[in-house]
This record gives structure tokens, C-alpha cells and sequence, in this order.
């Protein structure tokens, strides 16, 4: 009686063994640490950039360890101290230049190889208990404004045309107003008719004398402030939608005045990856290719982005007129054509899908092209009006051609563009996925964020789990005697699977999941202390040891299970409903819930039954 089969005891060996293997890595603290990688996913970073940025660093008298050249293409250098990371991003990125690398914070992983080659990694953390990194973005809104001006602009030279208003010229000046030019009083009037009618939105005044009469239409502050605030909204989504595509646990992404976003990331492990993709602004166009005699104001030259088609091709000429952009993509993937060359599986809404039918199925036969844009900002060191030097941010946009293809036929909805890298491929389509920026932005402000509730409150975390820990030890020794050193050996198995499925799911713990951690303490004894006092009653009421321990076991089973199943229910709506703190609470919780029934019912009774098992047993310490 009360023996378990061979396989029992292997099976539990067999986890247990696996709990100690994933729950390891969080015995090592991760290296503050700089990561340098290249703008875009082609670029090769290795040894030589690593040299460079180590003679940086000996110069400015930085002291560092373990420069790498780490296997996703970037260069990681490990330093003494968190307080020496941004002086050493600083002096590597001015060395290096701004424009073909990224400089960013990271935290470099100490767990074993050995230990990561077969999977395990530490639990991740949130930014209460181990900081992040903390990035605050400008949105360049005047980007949106002049687009949305330059839309303009081409309607108001449709609607002159088509009320016989001729005009001199229609041009947009200084990016906030539209200037339309006339030689008569009465071509002027008709125009100003025409536009305050057919664009109420706009507000019109006039100018001029003699032959240069002008016309002004410039928008109102309220539609400037709706833009803006459509552009942020915008690119809050995307922001988000971006930093779900890189996994990140909890994220912070919200507006902080008119026109910046803060974007607070915590345990990432690949910072540069992060900063390159968040500020990225890439998109497409497709454009179909000009013909010979087709005006030059009517179209434009641009390069091939692969090298071998640029030395080969140069470039080629394309219509100004673009069929669709990015932003009618509403979903794309990264495939593999015939040759095994990487394609982006492009997947348009219905409107792009009618755009580019109607675009295509007239131009059988010709080319149309494909053209990769690329926006980032510089820093760019001007004199003031003071004579003072400032520091801004100079706009860079890169159009290049990726892909010039024959059209066989009217497309679709879903079609397929190729020309890029592996890596390029999958960047394009993970900005394409997570929706198009309405205006491009740049980094203002960079830095490593401490936790936010305080080194002292997270010791106090720490020290209660482990006050509560050592006291329910002490207690189920006090009263259970054996049966305690069962249970607390069954305690402390408990606690290391809870570690390892917390890692092994990749689960944020926060302050609020320390909190579900003292609460599974008490919880995981509790199924014991049940099952406990019934063989207690069993004994008083005259049944032997060895029966008694088996009714304990059987009879506490069901309320074992029931207890904490409807605990479990209410664990998984707190994380349904919640946000932030209060689904880091129910995650340790539900992890803990589970792991606890597995301790306290077979890790229990296998060491019970190691001790009392298929022996002649004349009384319980218990």
C-alpha cells in the first residue's frame, strides 16, 4: 500500500530535473551592455566595426570587456558599470557617423551556452522591478501638413482648369500655404470663387497687383490641429503594432504633448533591433515606368537598391503619378519565390485592390516599378542666430527602385514584389503589417529607466516572499513534523517550477507578480495542510497508518481540485479584464495554481510514500 509505480517516480524526477534546468538562468545577472548594428538588416557589421568602436572607447577611457560579433549581425561590447552606457553610445556613434549604423542600449544575457542551447533563458522583468529602456520620439507633423497641402494643390489646379480660371502658376510655398498667380482681376475672382466653393476647408486671401495677382489658400489652425493629432494617433498604432511584432512584454507607448511619444521597453534583449524597426519609416509606391517621349516634368530617375542592378542598370525613369502606397496594404509576409529568392507577399484593401486593377489592366505589357522609401533623421550641428551651435535633426528620404517588373497581367489584391534581402524582406514587411506612419519621427531622447517603484520597495518584495517562505517552512515543520519536511520539500519544488514556467513562457514579472508569489506560498501548503489534517481525523477515528494515508490523499482530492480550479477562473478573468499591473498579478497566480496542485498532491505523496510506503507502520509523525 501507498507504493507508486516506477514510472510515477520517474515522471516526477524527470520534471523536477527539467524545473532546476529552466529556472538556472535567473541565478545569472545580464551585462550592461552597447549594441551597434546596421540602419538596415542587409548590412554586414563584423570585426572591423568592433575595432573601431573599441579604440573609441580606450580613447574616451571607457572600461569594457567582451566585445562580440554576435550571430544576427551586430556587435555587442559588455561594460563595467550601468552609469558607463550612454557616455559609450555617445562616443561610439560619433565615431561611427549616424547615417549606416545604430548605437543602443542593451543588457547582454551570462546565462551558460550551454544552458541556452537547449532553451532556457532568464524570466523576463518588468519595468517596475529591472528598468528598460526609454525612448522619446518626435513626430515631424509639418511632414503631414505639406502632404496634405501638395494633395491639394493637384485639386485646385483640376478645379481652376475645369472653371476656365486660368493660371500662371500653383505652387506650395514655405510647406504651409498654397500661392496661385493670375493676370486679370476677373481670372482672380473666378479662382477664389472656385476654390472657397469646391474647398471650404481652406482659408482664402488675396494679393497682388498689376500682372501678379495672387491668390492665398492655407489651412486653419484647427485643420492643422487635426492633422497633427490624426498623425499621432496614427503612428501611436503603429508604434504599438511594431513592438508587438518584436515580442516585447508590456510595453509602454503613449502620447506625451503635442506632437512626441514616449516608448518605454522593458527586458529587451535586442535594443538596436528595437530602435531600428521603431524608428524606421519605410514604405512603397508603385509607379509604372515612363515612356520615352513622356515629358521630364512628368516623371523621375531613380536607382536600383541592389547593387549589382545599379552597377549593371544605373537606374531607371519613372512616372511622378504613383498608383498606390504603403498604406493601402493591410497585410504582407515574407515568402520565398521559385529561385528561393526572399519575396513580400503584399495583400491590399479593397479600394488599392480596385487602384491597382484599374492602373494595371490598361498597361499590359509595359514595366512598373516598385520603389523603397526610406526616411530617417541626422543630427546636423548648425550656428543660431546667436552665434550659439545647435543641434538638429536633418530629414534624409532614400527612393530606390527594388523591383522593375513586366506586367502579364490586370493584378489584384494580392500580389507579390521581390529585389530585397532576406533581412530587408522581413523588415518591409513587418512596417508594412503593423500599419504605414502618417509622419516620419525621430529619437529626441534615449536612455536607461531604473525601476519605477525604487530599489527599496523591490527588496521589500523580495524579503516578504522570502519572510513568508521560511515561516510557512517553520510552521509545517512545527505541526506536521515528517509529513512538514514532506511538504516543504514539495514547497520548494513548487516555487522552482513556478521560475521555470514563468521563463520558459516568457512571462513579465512585476511587482504585482511578487505579490502572486507570496499568495501561491500560502496557497501551495494549503492543499497539504488539508490533506494532512483528514489522515489526522482518519487516525482519531481508529483507522491504521497505512490506510489512513491513503483516505487522506483520496478523500482530500476532489477539494483539492475544486478549491483550485475556481481560484484558477478568476485568475484567467483578471487577465481578460486587466492591464499592466493587475495581469502581471494573474499570471504568477495562474502559473503558481498549477504548478502548486502538481507539488502538493503528486510531489507530496511521492515523498510520503518513499518514506512509509510497503512497510509496517505503527504510528505517524504527523
Amino acid at each position: 500500500m501507498n507504493r507508486y509505480p516506477v514510472w510515477k517516480y520517474l515522471l516526477i524526477l524527470v520534471i523536477a530535473a527539467l524545473g532546476f534546468l529552466y529556472a538556472a538562468p535567473n541565478l545569472y545577472k545580464p551585462d550592461p551592455a552597447v549594441q551597434i548594428s546596421g540602419q538596415s538588416s542587409a548590412m554586414s557589421v563584423g570585426p572591423e566595426v568592433l575595432e573601431q568602436a573599441e579604440r573609441a572607447l580606450d580613447e574616451a577611457g571607457i572600461e569594457y570587456f567582451g566585445g562580440e560579433v554576435s550571430d544576427n549581425n551586430a556587435v555587442l561590447l559588455r561594460l563595467e558599470s550601468i552609469e558607463e552606457q550612454l557616455p559609450a553610445k555617445r562616443v561610439i556613434q560619433q565615431t561611427l557617423g549616424h547615417s549606416e549604423y545604430v548605437v543602443a542600449l542593451n543588457q547582454a544575457p551570462t546565462t551558460p551556452e550551454w544552458l541556452s542551447s537547449m532553451g532556457a533563458s532568464p524570466m523576463k522583468l518588468g519595468l517596475d522591478l529591472a528598468g528598460g529602456v526609454h525612448f522619446l520620439m518626435e513626430v515631424d507633423t509639418n511632414t503631414i501638413v505639406r502632404t496634405n497641402l501638395e494633395s491639394y494643390a493637384q485639386d485646385i489646379k483640376a478645379k481652376l482648369r475645369a472653371a476656365k480660371a486660368r493660371y500662371r502658376s500653383v505652387d506650395l510655398v514655405d510647406d504651409r500655404e498654397i500661392v496661385a498667380r493670375f493676370r486679370t482681376d476677373e481670372l482672380r475672382d473666378k479662382a477664389v470663387s472656385t476654390i472657397r466653393s469646391e474647398f471650404p476647408t481652406l482659408q482664402v486671401t488675396e494679393s497682388g497687383s498689376g500682372n501678379d495677382l495672387q491668390v492665398h489658400a492655407a489651412l486653419s489652425e484647427e485643420k492643422i490641429k487635426e492633422l497633427e493629432d490624426y498623425a499621432i494617433a496614427q503612428n501611436l498604432t503603429a508604434l504599438r503594432n511594431r513592438v508587438n511584432e518584436l515580442g516585447v512584454s508590456e510595453p509602454i507607448v503613449q502620447r506625451q504633448g503635442r506632437n512626441r511619444i514616449v516608448v518605454e521597453l522593458p527586458g529587451v534583449q535586442d535594443t538596436a533591433e528595437a530602435k531600428r524597426i521603431i524608428g524606421k519609416t519605410a514604405n512603397l509606391e508603385f509607379r509604372m515606368e515612363a515612356r520615352p517621349d513622356e515629358l521630364v516634368t512628368n516623371k523621375e530617375h531613380f536607382e536600383f537598391r541592389n547593387e549589382q542592378q545599379r552597377q549593371a542598370y544605373g537606374g531607371a525613369w519613372l512616372e511622378r503619378k504613383v498608383i498606390i502606397k504603403g498604406d493601402r496594404v493591410t497585410n504582407a509576409r515574407v515568402g520565398y519565390d521559385e529561385n528561393g529568392m526572399p519575396q513580400v507577399n503584399i495583400t491590399l484593401d479593397s479600394r488599392g485592390g480596385e487602384m491597382m486593377h484599374r492602373a494595371t489592366w490598361k498597361n499590359v505589357g509595359r514595366r512598373m516599378g516598385t520603389l523603397f522609401i526610406e526616411s530617417r533623421f541626422l543630427p546636423e550641428t548648425r550656428v543660431d542666430e546667436q552665434g550659439n551651435e545647435i543641434t538638429v535633426q536633418k530629414r534624409v528620404d532614400t527612393k530606390q527602385i527594388i523591383s522593375l517588373a513586366t506586367v502579364q497581367s490586370a493584378l489584384g489584391k494580392q500580389f507579390r514584389t521581390t529585389g530585397l534581402e532576406a533581412g530587408e524582406a522581413q523588415d518591409l514587411a513587418l512596417l508594412l503589417r503593423a500599419g504605414a506612419l502618417a509622419a516620419p519621427m525621430y529619437f529626441v531622447e534615449e536612455r536607461v529607466i531604473g525601476p519605477s517603484l525604487g530599489a527599496d520597495n523591490i527588496e521589500v518584495g523580495v524579503t516578504s516572499v522570502q519572510i513568508g517562505l521560511i515561516a510557512v517552512l517553520i510552521c509545517m515543520l512545527l505541526f506536521y513534523r515528517v509529513f512538514g519536511i514532506a511538504a516543504n520539500i514539495a514547497l520548494g519544488l513548487n516555487m522552482v517550477l513556478l521560475v521555470a514556467v514563468m521563463s520558459i513562457l516568457g512571462a513579465t514579472l512585476t511587482l504585482p507578480g511578487i505579490a502572486g508569489i507570496v499568495l501561491t506560498v500560502g496557497m501551495a501548503v494549503d492543499a497539504n495542510v488539508l490533506i494532512f489534517s483528514r489522515i489526522r481525523e482518519e487516525i482519531r477515528n481508529g483507522m491504521p497508518p497505512q490506510s489512513a494515508i491513503r483516505a487522506g490523499f483520496d478523500n482530500a482530492y476532489s477539494t483539492i481540485v475544486d478549491a483550485n480550479i475556481t481560484t484558477l477562473i478568476v485568475a484567467v478573468i483578471l487577465y481578460a479584464i486587466g492591464s499592466g499591473p493587475v495581469q502581471g498579478f494573474a499570471v504568477t497566480l495562474s502559473v503558481g495554481i498549477l504548478t502548486s496542485m502538481f507539488s502538493a498532491i503528486m510531489g507530496t505523496r511521492a515523498i510520503i510514500n518513499l518514506f512509509y510506503g510497503g512497510r509496517r507502520v505503527q504510528k505517524l509523525w504527523i
